[in-house]
């Protein structure tokens, strides 16, 4: 504004260049400049009215097109890098190629060859050509590694997929199994907090560690383990106790409870003794809880002739097989869900155990066999 609150023609054409190209509305204008719709727009008419200046707008009109035009074409550009920036990494023409045949209907083909570095003719001369026999295979092989990816509930990670693969018939190498993994987004759950769930604090009888870290066992039921864990929901927290076959990782008894308590332990046992009916001189394993050194659950594992073996004091080490297994089942089940109810948790446990863990899972210490697999195959060689 001028001396006097008047208008500088610098003032009012400012006005009105901001009308022009801002895309803002004039009552939005009017309000920062402080001035008048009509007082706007009257501006506007001598502008249109001076000639000059009117052609000098339809310029700017043109260059404010253009300049949108480029920027949308940047933005695309920037899309086609965010997607493909694995494939810029790898350099393979081909998985290019496979990209640009993806997205060519959002995206203009000259457009995506230009930001990727191939050339169009190569792309046509690749979309007109028979597929390959690798190239068909890598078409077959994703759905059965979605498939198993799936039913692990995206705990699979690479070895154990490559190794599913080879058992099911497939010819295919682990690095291009995790190639194909990769380029389908499937990543493996990985880990997370404590709470203690172990209470040495009491007077209870302590067994000797008759264990002391060796986890092997040359057949099935000669070594269990237990443990106990929890699990954070929208109601509370909810505990399993599982029991454990040494020799095969295999969960022969589990449970759950909404308390800690030893009622907890001993379901778990007792499932487990029905599951399995072991011979006398089986060697239990657990730590020092108050749950496992109560009467009532050594009462139970001498009834059958069980020895009763325990952990030092404070060295998780000792019970590491029971407590690998409950990080696994938190890292790749647990955790990434927020869980609204015990009883949602509680099914999640079982189908995980029942129907994953137990028959289907791979663990590299078993030759990247099941459990259920590796005591077949144990009782078969016996």
């Amino acid at each position: 504004m001028g001396n006097g609150n008047r208008p500088t023609p610098e003032f009012w054409r400012e006005a009105v260049r901001l009308v022009l190209t801002s895309g803002r509305t004039r009552r939005e204008i009017t309000e920062d400049l402080g001035i008048g719709l009509s007082t706007l727009t009257q501006w506007l008419s001598r502008e249109r009215d001076a000639g000059e200046p009117a052609e000098a707008s339809v310029n700017l009109h043109a260059e404010l097109k253009r300049l949108r035009r480029e920027n949308a074409v940047l933005k695309q550009e920037r899309d086609i890098l965010k997607k493909a920036g694995s494939l810029l990494r790898e350099r393979r023409k081909s998985m290019s190629f496979a990209f640009i045949e993806a997205e060519k209907a959002s995206v203009p083909i000259h457009r995506m060859c230009r930001v990727l570095d191939v050339s169009q003719s190569g792309f046509f001369a690749w979309h007109d050509r028979p597929a390959c026999q690798r190239r068909r295979q890598d078409m077959v092989h994703p759905a059965h590694i979605r498939t198993v990816f799936s039913l692990s509930n995206g705990t699979c990670g690479g070895p154990r997929m490559h190794r599913d693969l080879i058992d099911e018939g497939h010819q295919i190498g682990r690095h291009r199994t995790a190639r194909l993994m990769r380029e389908n987004g499937l990543v493996a759950r990985q880990k997370r907090r404590f709470k203690r769930t172990t209470d040495s604090e009491h007077a209870l009888p302590v067994a000797p560690n008759l264990i002391a870290q060796d986890f092997q066992a040359e057949q099935p039921d000669r070594k269990w383990g237990a443990d106990i864990s929890y699990i954070w929901t929208a109601e509370g927290w909810l505990y399993p106790a599982v029991v454990l076959v040494l020799f095969s990782r295999r969960v022969v008894g589990w449970a759950t409870n909404d308390r800690l308590k030893r009622d907890l332990a001993v379901e778990a046992l007792r499932r487990a003794l029905i599951t399995r009916n072991p011979a006398p001189g089986l060697v239990h394993h657990s730590d020092r809880g108050s749950k496992y050194r109560s009467v009532d659950y050594q009462a139970l594992l001498r009834k059958r002739g069980i020895l009763i073996s325990m952990s030092g004091r404070g060295n998780c080490y000792d019970n590491s097989m029971v407590e690998t297994f409950f990080k696994t089942i938190k890292s790749k089940l647990i955790w990434p869900v927020a869980w609204q109810t015990r009883a949602q948790a509680e099914n999640a446990i079982a189908r995980y155990i029942d129907g994953f863990h137990n028959p289907a899972r791979r663990h590299s210490s078993l030759g990247f066999e099941s459990p259920i697999a590796f005591e077949r195959k144990a009782r078969e060689v016996s």
